[in-house]
């Protein structure tokens, strides 16, 4: 496949399977093999349900949406940096739902094998994700 075949798969995964709350399309976006790799999350099974149980933690835990703000491909890899934004409704990393709104950057690169997102490296702000929340001081704030 080229790159804007590439490019589709992985606009799909964020709008359909992520925003859409899709879970039932991990299979046909994902090989059967899918790894992801995030140093936040570590321990997620591989294959398309333990990437779509992940997905569904954080999509259910914030009501809100991923966009897209970069794409760029080359080969079999497709960068996104993106941008999660919504309100915590729901636990989270064992963090009860706050009700605050959160707006977390993050950067993916997906390598693609015959169609199929086989491998997603991915890193986010954490640290604003979790300030946000109220359970991290923010800069200046006090202990």
């Amino acid at each position: 496949m080229g790159t804007e075949e590439n490019k589709a798969v992985v606009r799909r995964f964020y709008e359909e399977l992520a925003n859409g709350r899709r879970y039932d399309l991990a299979e046909e976006l994902m090989t059967a093999d899918h790894r992801y790799i995030d140093p936040q999350i570590p321990g997620v099974p591989a294959g398309p349900r333990g990437m779509a149980e992940a997905l569904r933690v954080y999509q259910e835990g914030v009501e809100g949406r991923w966009a897209i703000e970069d794409m760029v491909a080359e080969s079999d890899r497709v960068a996104v940096r993106w941008r999660g934004t919504g309100r915590h409704t729901g636990t989270v990393n064992g963090i009860p739902p706050t009700g605050r709104p959160v707006d977390v950057s993050a950067v993916s690169i997906h390598r693609l094998e015959g169609g199929k997102i086989a491998e997603n490296w991915t890193v986010w702000d954490t640290l604003t994700f979790l300030q946000q929340l109220g359970v991290a001081p923010a800069p200046g704030q006090a202990e």
